[in-house]
């Protein structure tokens, strides 16, 4: 299942600003567990395969404005979001706020 959500959140941004638009945010690790539960909080998706998992919302309410954070085992995680958002926190990456 995650690996058909990362291409439709890829799509998504490029399609509505381009590249310049989209940026990574690496954030600290999280284990399943953690991720899961901060997804359950913010009313995400969650998704997990053997390679790792993830999480993505509709951070700002509208299609085609998700925002997705993939941890994988042992690595920290990485937050695709788009436009000058530098979110500290997974919560904050998948809830659309700048900070948490």
């Amino acid at each position: 299942m995650r690996k058909s959500i990362v291409p439709l959140v890829l799509a998504g941004v490029f399609a509505l600003g381009g590249a310049a638009l989209a940026r990574d945010i690496h954030l600290p690790k999280h284990t399943v567990e953690q991720l899961k539960s901060i997804c359950e909080k913010v009313g995400g998706h969650f998704s997990q395969d053997s390679s790792g998992y993830d999480c993505g919302t509709d951070c700002k309410g509208k299609p085609g404005t998700a925002c997705l954070v993939y941890c994988q085992p042992d690595k920290r995680c990485v937050a695709q979001v788009t436009g000058a958002r530098r979110p500290h926190s997974v919560e904050a990456a998948l809830a659309g706020r700048k900070r948490h």
